[in-house]
């Protein structure tokens, strides 16, 4: 059964800055608890990660998944080429400039391929969604701030 979940955050930075926080995927071990390792496989013309392999691990769960990066006017997606423990999974940040800040909205549909129990599909969610907009906030303020 696939679970969607969504969330917004508004951050003080340009979607420029944002972007370059969510392109550099090699530092999400640093800023994402769930993230144990990841590889950037492949990269488009421009440098941007098309394609990469992470190891994660949610409410005890390890999963190791391959995803497909697209990269859009506003944002950036990614779906789900190979796992273990899911049958797919989309995920997208949409960042809409308001004033000096950026709404950041984002949202998560993963399809396990065994069920788990609803609360841990809850705590595992909430999680989730804490840190890619609360923890993906406090990031790219840290990084904005070490390049002032």
């Amino acid at each position: 059964m696939a679970v969607t979940e969504s969330r917004q955050v508004v951050i003080e930075a340009t979607p420029d800055e944002i972007m370059d926080v969510l392109f550099d995927l090699e530092s999400l071990t640093e800023w994402s608890p769930a993230h144990r390792k990841v590889e950037v496989l492949e990269r488009d013309d421009q440098g941007h990660p098309s394609k990469s392999r992470q190891v994660v691990r949610i409410v005890g769960i390890t999963d190791e998944q391959v995803l497909d990066y697209s990269i859009h006017d506003d944002g950036v997606s990614w779906t789900l080429v190979s796992s273990k423990q899911q049958r797919a999974q989309v995920g997208r940040y949409t960042l809409t400039p308001v004033g000096d800040s950026t709404k950041v909205d984002f949202e998560l549909t993963v399809d396990l391929v065994v069920p788990v129990p609803g609360f841990l599909i809850k705590k595992g969610s909430k999680g989730l969604m804490e840190t890619a907009t609360d923890g993906l906030r406090k990031r790219v303020l840290t990084v904005k701030a070490g390049s002032e």
